[in-house]
């Protein structure tokens, strides 16, 4: 991004009696139709007092996703849709973000569930607290089983629940929150989602805010139940490409990489050697390369103690996944974080209307 926008002074909260600002739901989705419609008439269902509109960007999809969203569309009036064929988050979001006007957008995935009054109270938010952007807490859940575990691994320590949006805490200012609800103006100014970051532009954008002076609010009454992914192999996905594109982000803003950023790929590369070098003391019978062995080993090991205690409560489905995930999560996202190609970073977008 060329230049430093100035800090805008946030606005007062709304006197009594001031109607409630107008409210955008933006929804990116692509193959979501096991709960896009939960999703969305959660969203119907929200008991805010101002105006409301949800606009769906729909994405190229392998399912039924464009039909129920067609069908939604038909059967409430303040539903509409926009295409978004680049198929990611990003565009989508923009997309729809164009396609609305009022004060405050909410984003919501296709296949997240708003608590009841999660827009209301985040409205109340964005005035008590003068922020430009207000999230709470990512409830993941799941079918017991694969789903289960993954749920659970997304709130552990031992998984991805580092930061506050993933396990709860005290209302406060944070680097970022999941999804978010924010001041138009805002948005508008800083030139929205940057659509060169497949992954992570969520966080990408929460910097952006902070870097010109904005504030991002977490407040763990703000409640949203996500679903993970069903099956391992798009669990990989997931996070081998969200490694990727995190660090494309950590090169175009230098500086954003804390310790749990790093943790993975280090225990990638030593995985990798300590495999390469006991299997060269197989083959070249030399028994102190061996120890080398001690790294995949200690590291599995360490993964299995630590699920048995996280596991506590869980299904015997769950528990048995509970390693595996967390495994998976480790390494892909490692992985992806080390063969990201210096290619995927680029300046984020102009200041301009999205």
């Amino acid at each position: 991004m060329t230049g430093t926008p100035q800090p805008v002074p946030p606005e007062p909260p709304e006197p009594a009696g001031t109607p409630w600002p107008g409210v955008s739901v933006v929804m990116p989705v692509r193959n979501e139709e096991r709960h896009l419609r939960t999703a969305v008439a959660q969203v119907l269902s929200q008991d805010y007092p101002g105006r409301l509109e949800l606009v769906v960007a729909v994405a190229p999809s392998r399912d039924r996703t464009q039909q129920i969203a067609e069908e939604l569309v038909a059967e409430d009036a303040r539903v509409r849709l926009v295409e978004n064929p680049a198929g990611i988050a990003p565009t989508g979001l923009n997309a729809a973000i164009r396609a609305t006007t009022y004060e405050v957008v909410v984003r919501v995935d296709g296949h997240g569930i708003l608590s009841p009054g999660y827009i209301r109270r985040a409205v109340e938010l964005l005035a008590e607290t003068g922020a430009d952007n207000v999230g709470g807490v990512m409830a993941a859940e799941g079918e017991p089983g694969f789903e289960e575990a993954a749920a659970r691994a997304y709130v552990s320590p031992i998984g991805l629940g580092g930061a506050r949006f993933h396990s709860g805490g005290e209302a406060g200012e944070v680097d970022s929150v999941y999804l978010g609800v924010f001041r138009r103006e805002t948005l508008e100014r800083l030139g929205g989602f940057d659509d060169t970051f497949v992954r992570a532009q969520d966080w990408e954008l929460n910097h952006r805010i902070r870097q010109a002076g904005g504030t991002v609010w977490f407040s763990p009454e703000l409640r949203v139940t996500y679903h993970p992914r069903s099956r391992l192999s798009d669990l990989v996905r997931q996070f081998y490409l969200t490694g990727k594109w995190r660090r494309a982000i950590g090169r175009t803003h230098p500086g954003t990489f804390n310790y749990r950023y790093l943790a993975p790929p280090l225990a990638v590369l030593g995985c990798g050697l300590g495999l390469v070098l006991g299997l060269a003391g197989l083959v070249a019978g030399l028994p102190w390369l061996l120890l080398g062995f001690v790294l995949p080993v200690g590291y599995l090991l360490a993964v299995l103690a630590a699920s048995l205690v996280e596991g506590r409560g869980m299904s015997l489905r769950g528990r048995a996944w509970l390693p595996v995930v967390v495994a998976t999560m480790h390494m892909t996202w490692g992985a992806g974080f080390l063969v990201s190609p210096r290619s995927l970073g680029r300046r984020t977008p102009q200041p301009t209307k999205v």
